[in-house]
């Protein structure tokens, strides 16, 4: 077995079953899908956000990860994430190596269910983001995240709020997408360094 193929694997055992992440109920009427594509760029593992347009009704100006609500044509949830980035960011879904999914998360204001799936995608992807919704596509280092922790006073609303962030230079993520993180460098912090990370990048090829 090749060397990359040992640290998919790694990473593999670390995450949830994607069919049996999408069947846990957290108690949200409306369930979505996301996608946390990693890639590994001279040995660093990344992770591919999104950034929402600044004049959208919901979570405008956000940083997100790629994804959705699911529809009724979705066969599972994975299905929901896959389309909803390809739709957002132009990948193709064949070209996502799902690797497992992390804990869905319920949202409290919204009522959704987020459920985030794991997936290895190209490192070299010319990403077409949708105009309409995405003003910008994001890939921070897992390490930088890592260290760009803290608990942090935000506004929300007009009201002051103490939660988890993550700052990565002009970039700040918090709520869902913080917590979504948060469950990955848990599994993968095993998996994130230097010398394991760069295995990936034999298998990551443009789509």
């Amino acid at each position: 077995m090749r060397q990359h193929e040992v640290t998919h694997q790694t990473l593999r055992t670390t995450l949830l079953d994607p069919e049996e992440a999408g069947s846990i109920d957290v108690g949200a009427s409306q369930p979505a899908g996301v996608l946390v594509g990693l890639y590994a760029q001279r040995g660093t593992l990344h992770a591919v956000f999104t950034k929402r347009r600044h004049d959208l009704s919901h979570h405008a100006g956000e940083i997100s990860f790629p994804g959705g609500r699911h529809d009724h044509s979705d066969a599972t949830l994975l299905a929901t994430a896959l389309r909803e980035t390809h739709e957002e960011l132009g990948l193709p879904p064949e070209s996502v190596e799902v690797l497992g999914a992390l804990e869905p998360i319920p949202t409290v204001v919204s009522g959704y269910a987020v459920y985030p799936f794991v997936g290895i995608v190209p490192t070299s992807f010319a990403w077409k983001p949708n105009p309409s919704e995405v003003a910008a596509v994001i890939d921070l280092q897992l390490d930088l995240l890592t260290a760009g922790y803290s608990r942090r006073r935000l506004m929300r609303l007009n009201t002051p709020i103490h939660t988890d962030t993550y700052v990565v230079g002009e970039h700040t993520i918090w709520g869902v997408t913080a917590r979504i993180v948060s469950d990955l460098l848990d599994r993968t912090g095993r998996v994130a360094g230097a010398g394991r990370a760069g295995h990936l990048e034999a298998s990551a090829t443009s789509g």
